[in-house]
């Protein structure tokens, strides 16, 4: 889920704009005032990135279409605290004010990701001096992602609260190639990576399966004897 970020392979800091958020047809379609998203109170309290993690693995994708009928709505923090689904806007803007209220200075970003054209949003902050990225979407494959994984990350249009008010930023693409001496750690460090994620998914993925299954059966079977 979080990330260390190539200061060299992704612009951080970008450049201040003003409200891309009241432009039309913006890259920054928000759907409330940005203050909106950090005003309200929340009922959950996350004290840890940990925290934040569990909180976000009891929440599910949704699309605007599928909950809203809308192609763009983005949903304020508290309501998708409730709701506990949305698509990667509403994730990201949910992690980004809990970020906030532990402290962190944090942006809510909005760019894409590889060679995807599609619009996807996710969360930068700092911490002891160095920057990481925070993908919600990977909430459930563990805490710390490979440094390799933030390559792939393209950042637009940038939002920062400095508790008054919002501040806007635009980036530019960064090109970057890690040297060659830190390439075979990159790799190694990415391998064992996902070798965990695979090796879990092919142990414990199935079991819960069964889990779930039997579940659902005895559940089914408990009504049949209750009818008769």
């Amino acid at each position: 889920m979080i990330a260390e970020i190539f200061p060299e392979a992704y612009d951080t800091e970008g450049r201040p704009t003003f409200r891309p958020d009241q432009r039309r047809h913006s890259r920054f379609p928000s759907t409330f005032p940005f203050g909106s998203y950090v005003s309200q109170p929340l009922t959950v309290k996350c004290n840890s990135l940990e925290d934040l993690r569990a909180f976000l693995k009891k929440c599910r994708y949704v699309s605007d279409e599928e909950q809203f009928g809308k192609k763009e709505y983005w949903m304020p923090p508290q309501e998708f605290e409730r709701s506990r689904k949305g698509d990667c806007e509403d994730f990201s803007l949910y992690a980004w004010r809990q970020l906030l209220e532990m402290g962190y200075k944090a942006r809510f970003v909005g760019g894409t990701v590889g060679d995807s054209p599609l619009g996807h949003a996710w969360v930068t902050f700092q911490k002891n001096g160095k920057h990481y990225l925070l993908e919600p979407q990977k909430r459930s494959i563990g805490l710390k992602t490979p440094r390799l994984d933030a390559l792939r990350y393209k950042p637009n249009i940038s939002a920062e609260w400095d508790g008054k008010q919002a501040h806007f930023f635009v980036h530019q693409e960064r090109n970057f190639v890690p040297p060659v001496r830190q390439v075979p750690f990159l790799v190694m460090e990415w391998a064992y990576y996902w070798l965990r994620v695979v090796l879990f998914a092919s142990y414990f993925l199935p079991a819960r399966l069964l889990k779930l299954a039997y579940r659902k059966l005895f559940r089914r079977d408990k009504k049949q004897v209750q009818r008769t």
